[in-house]
């Protein structure tokens, strides 16, 4: 059976991420906010069956996990956020005053990970779900590496991942159209209201 769906949860909001730090090995906590939106994520996937569910180890992915009503959530590596290296805990205006043309997709993180090497983490990730014959995952995993395996879904480069926000606490369904791959769903977050 080929998966027809694919339902990726960026982890809720973290002091971190309120800021715009960017964290990947940190292990931080969610906030407040963060643990409601990962129970008002719960509401919203409640009693949808699921073939598998992953997480990333990280306290972040993994508590979202929890507090969304799935404890048994079994952890992947693979799912980690992208490694930043000596950009770790850094905003992007901090990075962009030294290197005004960084970015993630395009350049990686310095001493961190390559654009090749996620490419190449998403692209593992995907050819075990679709050899171990799964239909509906559930995974929860962060920012930068949902965006990257978003990309690798519809069979482009991650480059594109630039292109895509993902917010805190939002939800997205990667799916089918006919016989294409589409991002069927992208950043819904039920906790946040809409900006202009």
């Amino acid at each position: 059976m080929a998966m027809t769906a694919i339902i990726l949860v960026r982890h809720g909001t973290t002091e971190w991420s309120a800021s715009g730090k960017h964290t990947s090995i940190t292990d931080v906590a969610l906030n407040a906010e963060g643990a409601r939106e990962a129970r008002q994520i719960g509401a919203l996937l409640a009693h949808k069956p699921f073939d598998a569910i992953f997480t990333s180890p990280l306290r972040r992915a993994h508590d979202t996990a929890i507090l969304a009503g799935y404890p048994h959530a079994q952890t992947d590596t693979d799912l980690s956020e992208w490694y930043y290296g000596v950009y770790e805990g850094q905003t992007s205006a901090d990075i962009h005053q030294t290197d005004p043309d960084w970015n993630i997709f395009r350049c990686g993180g310095p001493h961190g990970e390559t654009p090749q090497q996620v490419t190449d983490r998403c692209d593992h990730l995907l050819a075990g779900w679709a050899q171990r014959g799964y239909e509906r995952i559930l995974c929860f995993s962060h920012g930068h590496l949902l965006r990257a395996l978003a990309t690798r879904w519809i069979e482009q480069a991650i480059v594109l991942g630039a292109y895509l926000d993902l917010d805190p606490g939002s939800i997205s369904h990667l799916g089918w159209r006919h016989h294409e791959r589409v991002l069927r769903l992208w950043n819904y977050a039920p906790c946040h209201k809409l900006t202009a």
